[in-house]
């Protein structure tokens, strides 16, 4: 998918979620999975944000746009970028959109779910 008339098609839209051991967890990754091959973004190494290594800093920092999707309200995702000197991201919490960790099978309604609110945030 893409729009020619977007402004920030010039650099990669990139995606880190958590990829926690809950349900929640399980949907936020899935959902970033899915957006990956649909083509609206870049699923990104979070694990690579938290080693400190200079090239996927590189590659964040030079990012259109930046979507942290995680799980809960642990927040693991978004603490680790704010860590790493990160601090203009769009945000989605698996748990503000009506499910509930441990209660929430990461189905296919639920990764559709967030999948949207993903694209939403993710449009120019």
């Amino acid at each position: 998918m893409s729009d020619k008339n977007c402004a920030c098609s010039t650099a990669p839209k990139l995606i880190f979620s958590c990829s926690g051991a809950a349900d929640v967890g399980e949907i936020a990754d899935l959902s970033a999975r899915a957006l990956h091959k649909e083509g609206i973004g870049k699923m990104y190494c979070l694990s690579g944000i938290g080693a400190g290594l200079s090239g996927f800093i590189e590659a964040t920092k030079a990012a259109a746009k930046v979507l942290v999707i995680d799980g809960c309200s642990v927040d693991c995702a978004k603490k680790l970028l704010e860590k790493t000197g990160f601090s203009s991201f769009e945000y989605i919490r698996v748990t503000d959109n009506g499910f509930e960790k441990g209660k929430s099978p990461a189905s296919n309604n639920a990764i559709e779910i967030i999948t949207s609110r993903a694209k939403e945030h993710l449009a120019c």
